[in-house]
């Protein structure tokens, strides 16, 4: 397939948004969103060939978030086009932070193991090992069960969403942990200073509204897949 031909799918969506500018309606909005991810879902999964599914992977790698987003970010979470958006947007944010998201992913994976084991991360979850595995399962939405590329990736959020909890009750306790990760050493005969305890409970807040939102994700995934099963997925 040339490249022009892998860029149709793209090149149809913005259309059909930019159709839609100016005094639309949500309900307008809404049907561009939906008709272009549906184009490219069935345009992805109706090509054979893997180096069109490699560049659908990294779409956003080579132009950019905002390529989806304006099409899809504002997108009802359990619909196709709500859907892909989650999982190209916290794609890049894994990609982006692959050794912190290794850590909370390693943290997490011995709380559910039936999460951990859909999930299909190696162990160890090094950094190079989260992020393949995330684009192998975006990978699989275009070549295999929609359904089931949904629940893996909801499967991983979980996961990781158990891991950011763990962390976060150790920092409520006055741990403190470096940007990777790594907890700082600490003198066993003197407490938490009050800064470390601040530091702590600051950091410990900001991990569990994540890991709530990462916890909300899957449930939105897990019943878009369940939708699709059903034939009911918009």
């Amino acid at each position: 397939m040339s490249a022009a031909r892998f860029h149709r799918p793209i090149k149809f969506s913005t259309e059909k948004f930019e159709r839609f500018q100016g005094d639309t309606s949500p309900e307008d909005l809404t049907a561009a969103a939906q008709a272009s991810a549906r184009a490219l879902l069935a345009r992805g999964r109706a090509n054979e060939d893997p180096s069109v599914t490699k560049r659908l992977v990294r779409f956003t790698d080579e132009f950019g978030i905002e390529a989806v987003a304006q099409l899809w970010a504002q997108a009802a979470p359990v619909t196709v086009a709500g859907a892909l958006w989650r999982i190209y947007a916290l794609r890049g944010i894994i990609r982006a932070n692959a050794q912190l998201m290794s850590y909370y992913y390693e943290r997490g994976m011995h709380s559910n193991y039936l999460a951990q084991a859909l999930a299909g991360v190696p162990s160890p979850p090094t950094a190079e090992e989260i992020c393949s595995t995330v684009d192998a399962i975006l990978a699989g939405a275009y070549t295999g069960d929609f359904d089931i590329a949904l629940e893996r990736f909801a499967a991983f959020c979980r996961v990781l969403s158990l891991g950011q909890d763990d962390i976060a009750l150790e920092l409520r306790h006055g741990q403190s942990l470096t940007d990777h990760g790594h907890r700082h050493s600490a003198d066993p005969l003197h407490l938490p200073s009050p800064e470390v305890k601040a530091e702590g409970a600051s950091r410990a807040q900001r991990l569990r509204t994540a890991a709530r939102k990462l916890l909300g994700t899957a449930g939105e995934l897990e019943e878009a897949a369940a939708l699709w099963r059903a034939g009911t997925l918009d």
